[in-house]
Parts: structure tokens; sequence; C-alpha cells
């Protein structure tokens, strides 16, 4: 682990109203009396802060149903180690709290928080609800945000915050709609710098995040649990280890410092998970072996490596055997064998954990009593009055804290890797799971299968990886952000249903920042970039360093006609692929170079090869495919002292010569601008 050197004082040493202060190389938190958490960056001597901690309490505890008041802490009898603050509060009351900041040696920027309560009376303690790390952040007018919520398919998780502007960022629990989940963390930042707040606990929690902007620019956070534990005298209870992030830049350095913080492993995917792949799903829930056979000649034409077998193949939810009147026999192996001979590897949609209880339909498929369910009914997850708990798809459910549950899983993934010879897996519709109130598993509580979603992810993707150590798995989750549960159980992330070419960006560089700037990140269907699911934006997808991927039909047409592959639209598929494959960006490293809402236009930035690939996208367009137009300045950032050669990779037309002194140039383009930019023979270094 990295040295850091801390320091921790009274602040000024001053008095009981100036607090604790932990420094760090990059940062300072102070600790006040009140219990409120501020941190400021530091730098030249200089410090930069959004906190405004206000009067008000900065902790609100109910307990058997009553708000307890205020107590403060002792900050003058701080316990002080190194990089740790404890204080205690102050008085003799039956509850006492205990307040700890912990600063990170891997992540300078970033503060852990947790409150311990302990029952110091006689009775028991029935802890309702925690409200802590609550911040006001004075951002001043113009200001971004990240919202981390999963809350419905089609969500805005980054946007500009407006005076009023109110967000729940429920986490952990599913959505009234079926989503749910969510990546516990929420971004603010403005041109300075840039402030963030969340949990740090590997495994799903069951709280939330609920920010208001008021109209004098304050924007108010906190973190919000409803432990529902009771204490017994002498017992203690901590909350989940929040976090108070400072940096620069956007919501991709908050992700970063999260990242570490946590950790996310760094994403190791291997070749094969940068491949462009083809999905049948433009042919829908009908999908037939001819339709998935009649594809490859088009996909050898095209040079794509992978293909997937999407939703409908499949009888039942639950059991996961084909389709009858679609797939007889042997027909699912026997494409899979098909597509081997020419050299293709194969992907299966499925969705774990649901299945069919012979309650609801989805669409036209009624919900018919699955094997699995008839057989194991005790591995069902019940609602507060023992009914079956539904989640997306208004499926029933297994408990993924079963480990019956997750041995079933890793036998449905040998069944489909192994005896059906796919490469990898599809794992769609992925949120969350309810909470479990089946009194067969003995769960000390009902969060429980919420918390262990990512133990059955975790053996789909060691599994799969055992079997085929080249094998892909991709988790979606529909329309929304991912979960951390099971977020690091996959070697291909996706941008999930992206509502356009402008959340395909942001979602790829969501997931670069996640996962490490060589992450395998598709940018889902090309065809998402069109508002009538017709979109041809590549370049959102492949100068991000994303994989591109493309649900046409061909030879035939599917249920939507515009996803038929004309020529016109293969030559445009072909020159995109060639680029694509040419330069390979999804392998180079991703650079947060630009701050996203402030650099106009809107810019991106990927070392590969010993060059600077960068890509401008032009103000004024809309969610879907890029439409505006530029006419002005780009800054070309990150380059080493030297002259440099720029092209416009797409259109091979040469763009002329910079100095890093003054890298700046006069362009004038429509949608987007890519540029290869390497260094002059005369040049030996090109990053800075």
């Amino acid at each position: 682990m990295k040295a850091l050197a801390f320091l921790v004082a009274m602040a000024g040493c001053v008095g009981q109203t100036q607090g604790v202060v932990l420094r760090t190389e990059a940062a300072e938190f102070r600790v006040l009396p009140s219990g409120y958490v501020s941190g400021a960056l530091v730098a030249n001597g200089q410090k930069e802060s959004l906190d405004e901690p206000g009067d008000g309490p900065t902790e609100r505890i109910r307990v058997d149903g009553t708000l307890l008041p205020e107590v403060p802490y002792d900050v003058r009898t701080a316990q002080i180690r190194k990089g740790r603050i404890e204080v205690h509060s102050r008085g003799n009351g039956a509850l006492q709290k205990m307040l700890a900041v912990e600063a990170r040696a891997d992540v300078p920027g970033l503060a852990v928080i947790t409150v311990t309560l302990r029952n110091t009376g006689h009775r028991e303690l029935r802890i309702d609800r925690v409200e802590y790390n609550r911040h006001r952040f004075n951002t001043g007018p113009d200001v971004w945000t990240f919202q981390g919520a999963s809350d419905k398919w089609g969500q805005v998780e980054i946007a500009p915050v407006t005076a009023g502007f109110t967000h729940a960022n429920e986490m952990g629990v599913p959505s009234p709609t079926g989503e749910g989940g969510g990546l516990p963390v929420v971004a603010l930042w403005n041109r300075q710098m840039g402030v963030a707040v969340g949990h740090i606990e590997p495994r799903a929690q069951v709280l939330s995040f609920p920010v208001r902007a008021s109209s004098d620019n304050v924007i108010a956070t906190s973190t919000v649990v409803e432990p529902d534990v009771t204490l017994k005298p002498g017992e203690t209870w901590t909350t989940p280890r929040a976090f108070l992030a400072v940096y620069r830049g956007d919501y991709y350095e908050a992700l970063r410092a999260y990242a570490k913080a946590v950790p996310i492993p760094p994403m190791n995917p291997g070749p094969e998970a940068y491949k462009i792949a083809w999905c049948g799903w433009g042919f829908s829930f009908g999908v037939t072996p001819d339709q998935m056979l009649g594809a490859i000649p088009k996909l050898k034409e095209l040079h794509l490596d992978w293909a997937t077998l999407d939703d409908g193949w499949f009888q039942t939810y639950g059991d996961w055997n084909p389709r009858p009147a679609t797939f007889p026999g042997h027909s699912v192996e026997d494409l899979v064998a098909a597509y081997h001979r020419q050299g293709i590897r194969v992907q299966l949609w499925w969705y774990p954990l649901a299945v069919e209880d012979g309650v609801g339909k989805y669409i036209s498929h009624k919900y018919r009593p699955s094997d699995v369910v008839r057989e194991h009914p005790d591995w069902l997850i019940l609602d507060k009055n023992g009914k079956h708990a539904r989640f997306a798809r208004d499926l029933a459910v297994l408990c993924p804290a079963l480990p019956e549950v997750r041995e079933y899983h890793k036998q449905l993934t040998e069944r489909f890797l192994r005896d059906w010879g796919f490469d990898g897996s599809k794992l769609d519709v992925v949120y969350s799971v309810p909470p479990c109130y089946n009194p067969k598993h003995h769960h000390k509580r009902p969060e429980e299968s919420i918390e262990a979603i990512g133990d059955v992810y975790r053996t789909i993707y060691e599994t799969s990886l055992a079997l085929k150590p080249d094998s892909v798995t991709q988790i979606c989750p529909c329309g929304t952000t991912p979960n951390i549960g099971w977020l690091p159980f996959e070697n291909q992330a996706v941008a999930a249903d992206p509502h356009g070419s402008l959340q395909i960006r942001e979602r790829i560089k969501m997931y670069k920042a996640l996962f490490g700037p060589r992450a395998a990140v598709t940018g889902d269907h090309v065809e998402y970039t069109g508002e009538d699911f017709g979109g041809t934006d590549f370049a959102s997808t492949v100068a991000l360093g994303g994989v591109p991927s493309s649900r046409f039909t061909w030879p035939g047409y599917g249920p939507d006609k515009t996803l038929f592959l004309d020529d016109a639209k293969s030559d445009l598929y072909r020159k995109w692929i060639e680029l694509y494959q040419s330069r390979m960006l999804s392998t180079g490293e991703f650079r947060n170079l630009y701050i996203h809402g402030f650099d106009t236009p809107e810019g991106y930035a990927i070392s590969a090869k010993g060059r600077i690939y960068y890509a401008f996208f032009a103000p004024g367009a809309d969610h879907w495919q890029t439409t505006g137009r530029w006419r002005g300045e780009i800054e070309l950032r990150g380059l080493a002292p030297g002259q440099y050669q720029v092209v416009d990779y797409e259109h091979g037309v040469e763009m002329g010569t910079i100095d890093a002194r003054s890298p700046k140039m006069q362009v004038d383009f429509d949608k987007h601008l890519l540029l290869e930019v390497s260094a002059t023979a005369t040049e030996t270094s090109l990053v800075r």
C-alpha cells in the first residue's frame, strides 16, 4: 500500500468549536462538535471546500419511535491514531455515540465515516432510523451531478442541478417497477472541484442518499439507514461505512476514488471481451435457428467474431430448457456447433434467479409452474405476507442467500457452457432481489437476500472461467446503473439499453472509472442511438474506447423492419468495424482530461499504441444520435512537450501540426470529430 503521511490535530488548537482536523497529502477533513465532517482540497498551501456546515444537527437518530435530542461530540477527548479520529458523544445518556473518521492511504481525497451506537442503559433499545454523514454543499449556481440509484428503465443519472431538485437515491431494494440495487455514490461538481458521498461496503446495502437542492445554491445530502435492530444493554451497532470524497474533475474522478476504496477489482477482460458481437435480439422473442444460422454469412463478411442467442429461446424461466416449438431436440447444441465451425463464438441470454410459479405473464408469455419451483418450493423468496415475492418481469425469485440456489446456478452454467458449448453468458434484466421473509431460510434479517445477490453472480462468473478461461460474462441492468453487489463478477460491462448516444458516452466513462481505464465496455446495440432504434452512431462507442455491437437483422426482416441491414447500412457498418478493429481503442487507456458538463465541445481522450486519440462531440444535441455542429476552438490536453501531427482518422484528413505549448485548434465539424495525434519524427515522448 502506498505510504502516506497523516496529520491529526485540534484545528488551530483554538478551542472546542473549531473541531479536530485530519490532513492528508491531498485533502483536509474537519470533525466539528456537531459531528459534521467537512472536506477540503489542499494544494500549494491553499484550501478549497464546498462544505457549509450551518447550525443544524448533523445526525438524526430515532429510537423506539422517538427522535432523540441532539447530543454533541467532545472533540477535546478525541482518540487519535494514524489516519483515524474517534470522538465520543458528551453526557451520560442511555445511548452513546462514537464517530470515526478514517483517511485512506490509497485514496488521499477520501474519508470513511461511521457512527457506532452503544446501549449503556439498563433496558433494550430499538434503533429505528439513523441519518448520518449529512452535508450542506454550497456549489454555486452551475453544478452537475451523478446520482447512482437504479430507479427506472431510461433514467437520467447525470444532469445539471437546478433549484428544487430532489432525489431519494434508494439503494438495495427493488423499485416499484422492478429495477433497483444501484451504485451507492452521489457526486456533485462545478468547474473548480467536486464532492461525493456514498458507502464503500462491497455488498448491496438497504439505505438511501437523499439529495435536496435549494434556491440559494445549497445542496443537502445525507445517508439514511433503517436497521430495525434491538440493542441489549452493553451491545453496539455500527452504520455501514459511508464516505466523503473531494476531487478535481467530474463524476469519473468520484467513481475512481470510490472504486479504489471499496475496492472493486480492476477488470481483467481477456482479448475475447474486446471483440464485436452481433445479437439475435433483432428477431425478438420468436427467434428461430434458421434466423440465427442465416446471419452467419453476413457476420463472416463483416468480420464479427461473436453472436448472442438472446431472449425467447427457452420454454420456462428458471428451468431454462429450449422452447420445443422453435428449438426442438438438440437444436441449441447444433446451433452452437454450426457457429463454432465458422470460427464464431456464442453467448447465451438468461436471467438468473428468475422463476415462473404459474402466476402472471410477460407480454405474450404466460407463466407456468417451473420444474424448479415444483421440486424446490422452499427456495423461493417470500414477502411479509408469506406470498411469493416478485421482481422484474413480475416473476417469482429464488433466494440467493441459500447455498442450494448457488449450486443450482453452478449447474445451469455448466449445462450452458460445458454441455451445450456456449462461450459465455449475457445475464439480463439484472437489478436486485426483494427482502426475504421465508422462515425456512432462517435469515437473521430479511435484507440478507439483497446482500447475497452477488454470491450467485460470483458463482456463475467463476464457474464460467473455470470451464472456459476465455469466456465472456456480461451483466445488463437494463436502462439503469449497476448494483455494487454483483458488479465485480463480469468481464464485459454494458451501457445497458442506453437512452441514446449521450448516455452511451456517459456510461462508458462510468464503467471505465469503476473497472479501470482499460475495461471492456460495450456501448450496447448501436441501434439504441436512434429514437426509433434505428441509430448508426458508432462514434459514441468506438471513439471512447467502447466495444461496438449490433442487433441488425439479415437476410430477412424481424418484427422491427428498421433493423434490417440493407446494402447502404452494411457499407456504413463495415466502415466502423474496420475503424474499430484497426485501432482497438477499447484496449487503450481512457484518460479523463475533460470535465463533463463544463468543457465544450464534449471531449474524450484515449492513449493507445503510442498515440492519443481524441473525440469531440458537438453541443446542442439531445440524448439521441448527435446532430449538432461546432465551429470554434478545441484543446488537445495531456500532451508532453513537443510537436505533433493531427489526423482526422475517420475521414483520413491531415489536420496539420501543433505544439504542446499551445495545443489548441480552430475546427468546424458536424456531430463529432475524431483525431489521432502522434509525435513528429523528432519527438519520442507523447503523453504527459
